[in-house]
């Protein structure tokens, strides 16, 4: 009877009381001393903990990142000297149909202020269409000023970058080699800030700079770009360096020395990050590297949907390869543990995505058994997990945000909610390519076009070079009407602690899927971000 009175009063609350009584109060829960656990429930929860528990893992180490930034912050190296005898420096321009941007990028690197008889400049030129004509008319006017400076091109290829920097080191003749893509700006003073670093130790093999974004204002997808990219930048690169980890060189904004590369290899092309490949080879034979926060390069960020996806899956599926290729002999290579732990998060990290795929399948079914299991259970098992594995994804990139801009970093909270879902939306194509990886499935090198966007001006619509968006964003849609349905069901159960979680599966997979369809038709009405009062010059000077 006691039961039925207390039914009784539920009904007469509003739902939010309803709710909240039942989650206070286990004696109002209707299912109480009902529910028994099964094999069909069992085959839906324990793979859904599994998930949970390893996404949770690579959130702690997210915290753990940051820990050791802050930790560690004192741990940054001093600008060195400038050498007595400055070294011979070749600098590699690798390009692929790159018409809108090799022009900047050549007349930015003649522009170095370092002595003119020690600079050797090679554009490695693998283009197939006008942009050959563009690169040799830029590169015969720049020799008719008496710059040293060679035009290569490839009829084919073979090994992609990796191939064509191969290629350009067989006619360098520089100490130092110094690679940017061909949408960099790097800066007149750069080398003459970054080669005291290599000069003054002979085991320094690399030392690599931190991106800035000359087109970070141009919409909310290049905010969520370059707020994802200065996580990676500012926290990743500076907590293991600081901590004397492996990291990475970025492919292009650094500058190795010639010996290490030949030491460690040379440029291998069996991995879609050439870049990561070579440079955990060249650490593992003793190099050191050194990542300079403070040195700036300018760089142009995607401005189209299938062009960002198409980037995110090449290096999520290369870091995969990278991993399988590189990751048991680092295991088994004499070094500290914590490094080889390091690595291993670092070269595996991409496994999450497959893994929020089943875990977006998972879901309904699991909300549908847990409802029947109580409130309290959820709350005690499920809250801790997805402050593990969501909250620290916030924390991670919010941190980053606090280091570049000390007075307006709160001003990237609103944006953290859009990075949480466009990196739900990224979770289908970065899957596919991470499955790809473990299963030896090979494919293309797909660069990632640029259109000389700078700022908010400027438009991609009528030019080349455009990303098809193929099967994956209608499979993307679909994932996002599905958990529309999830909400639904949600609040139909007065399930409502778990609606902002599920709107951002809902707004993730939406956008993605959406802006990969219909970007270009809409992109006039693109929201543009306003420019904030406190402003990081670019080492342009471009105000970004």
């Amino acid at each position: 009877m006691s039961n039925v009175h207390n039914i009784a009063f539920l009904a007469a609350q509003n739902p939010l009381q309803n709710y909240y009584s039942r989650l206070t109060d286990p004696s109002l829960n209707p299912f109480r001393g009902i529910y028994q656990l099964n094999t069909f429930d069992l085959a839906v929860m324990i793979p859904y903990f599994l998930v949970l528990v390893v996404l949770a893992t690579y959130g702690i180490h997210r915290y753990f990142l940051v820990y050791s930034f802050v930790k560690h912050r004192k741990n940054t190296p001093d600008p060195p000297p400038d050498p007595a005898v400055w070294p011979r420096v070749t600098i590699q321009l690798p390009i692929y149909n790159e018409r809108y941007v090799i022009e900047r990028l050549v007349e930015a690197v003649c522009r170095f202020d370092y002595p003119r008889e020690l600079l050797q400049i090679q554009v490695l030129d693998d283009s197939t269409d006008h942009t050959q004509q563009v690169a040799r008319d830029c590169v015969e006017r720049q020799q008719a000023l008496g710059i040293d400076i060679q035009y290569l091109h490839r009829a084919n290829r073979e090994g992609y970058k990796a191939g064509a920097l191969a290629e350009g080191l067989k006619a360098a003749t520089g100490e130092f080699i110094a690679i940017f893509d061909a949408d960099f700006l790097p800066a007149p003073d750069f080398l003459r800030r970054t080669v005291p670093h290599l000069a003054s130790d002979p085991k320094m093999a690399m030392v690599q700079t931190r991106w800035t974004y000359l087109n970070r204002d141009y919409s909310a997808l290049t905010e969520v770009e370059a707020i994802l990219l200065d996580g990676h930048f500012v926290i990743e690169h500076g907590a293991r360096s600081r901590s004397g980890l492996f990291f990475n060189f970025n492919g292009t904004a650094g500058v190795w020395r010639r010996a290490a590369i030949d030491d460690a290899g040379g440029w291998q092309h069996d991995t879609l990050t050439e870049d990561t490949d070579l440079s955990y080879r060249a650490q593992l034979r003793g190099w050191q590297f050194r990542y300079l926060l403070d040195i700036e390069c300018a760089s142009e960020l995607p401005v189209e949907m299938n062009a960002f996806k198409a980037q995110q899956a090449r290096w999520a599926k290369g870091l995969m390869q990278t991993g399988k290729k590189l990751l048991p002999r680092i295991l088994r290579a004499d070094i500290p543990g914590k490094i080889k732990a390091e690595a291993f998060f670092h070269l595996s990290a991409n496994i999450t995505y497959p893994l929020m795929v089943v875990l977006s399948a998972m879901l309904l079914p699991a909300m549908i058994v847990r409802f029947y299991q109580g409130w309290f259970q959820m709350l005690l098992i499920d809250l801790p997990i997805f402050l593990a594995s969501s909250a620290s994804i916030s924390g991670f990139y919010l941190a980053s945000q606090r280091v570049l801009y000390p007075k307006r970093w709160y001003r990237s909270i609103p944006y953290l909610p859009f990075v949480m879902a466009v990196g739900i939306g990224l979770s289908v194509r970065n899957a596919k390519a991470v499955l790809e990886a473990v299963f030896g499935v090979k494919s293309e090198f797909i660069r990632t076009p640029k259109y000389r966007i700078e700022g908010q001006s400027g438009s991609w619509r009528a030019k080349v070079y455009r990303n098809r968006a193929g099967w994956m964003p209608y499979l993307e849609v679909a994932l996002g009407l599905y958990f529309a349905a999830t909400v639904w069901y949600s609040i139909q159960n007065e399930n409502y602690l778990t609606v902002p979680f599920l709107l951002l599966f809902v707004w993730g997979y939406l956008y993605t899927g959406l802006m990969s369809l219909v970007q270009g038709r809409f992109d006039r009405f693109r929201h543009r971000v306003p420019v904030p009062e406190e402003v990081r010059p670019a080492a342009t000077g471009v105000m970004l």
